[in-house]
């Protein structure tokens, strides 16, 4: 009985403030930022930026560029607006900014910078704040934000080359193809261990024929020699087989059919140079 009392008694509470809110009693929220003026609203977008509060430098950020549009702070605000999304963890809405200012602002002299923050929100895409902390493999993931990035990074290197970002995203580029080709010897493996060998062929050859030189084209080529020695395609087996013994001539998959890890006690991967 006392508990049916109580939900009645809450039910009618939001009744009346629901009432209220309808009729335009209850008191509205206050945008804090309506009298400011457009370099009032920049300067407090700055300090939030630079103290590392990338929420509310986005919201100010965005309000500036939209009260603004072509103000002298608008082309900052809107890059920096990306930034702030990128650094909050926020990739889509960070890539939606960082391509309306790559549109808007084609001639920029911050555009090198653009195209590097991009590949960027890509590169970092899905790890998120938990990733970034949980030796989460870059070859794991779905390899679309990794092409997106290597586009983007490319794009930069071949036309920004003296760019001071380019080094960086050169870097990048490579750790996303090694990422990539895995991806593809991560499948392969799948099918092998499921005794679908020609799809582990399939996915072996995808990695070699569009990743040259990655560091996973010796598993690549491994699978490859042990497929095709499960499909009794001894002829394809033994051109594998000199491919490998050519490419990678101390190979374990020339004599106990696995790679060798010559240095067992590294355990850092490749791709946590920048964790």
């Amino acid at each position: 009985m006392q508990a049916l009392k109580l939900v009645k008694h809450l039910t009618l509470a939001a009744i009346v403030v629901g009432s209220m809110a309808a009729c335009g009693i209850l008191p509205e929220k206050v945008d804090e930022t309506a009298s400011w003026s457009t370099n009032k609203l920049y300067s407090e977008a700055k300090d939030s930026f630079d103290s590392g509060d990338y929420t509310k430098a986005a919201k100010y950020y965005e309000l500036l560029e939209g009260r603004d549009p072509f103000g002298p702070h608008a082309q900052q605000a809107q890059i920096n607006t990306a930034y702030s999304y990128y650094k909050d963890n926020e990739p889509a809405q960070a890539l939606a900014a960082v391509d309306r200012f790559i549109r808007l602002h084609p001639d920029s002299p911050s555009i090198d910078y653009a195209y590097y923050l991009k590949g960027l929100i890509n590169f970092n895409d899905d790890l998120g704040l938990f990733g970034r902390f949980s030796g989460q493999d870059l070859s794991e993931r779905d390899p679309k934000a990794l092409r997106a990035a290597y586009d983007s990074f490319k794009y930069l290197v071949e036309h920004y080359p003296t760019s001071k970002y380019a080094n960086d995203a050169a870097l990048r580029m490579r750790y996303a193809v090694n990422a990539m080709a895995a991806h593809e010897v991560h499948a392969a493996e799948y099918y092998y261990r499921r005794g679908a060998y020609l799809a582990a062929v399939n996915r072996a050859q995808t990695a070699l024929q569009d990743y040259d030189q990655a560091p996973a084209l010796e598993d690549a080529l491994g699978i490859m020699i042990k497929s095709y020695d499960k499909l009794g395609m001894t002829e394809l087996r033994d051109d594998a087989r000199r491919v490998m013994e050519k490419t990678y001539p101390n190979s374990g998959y020339l004599t106990v059919g696995r790679r060798i890890d010559n240095n067992p006690g590294d355990k850092k991967s490749w791709w946590q140079i920048w964790r």
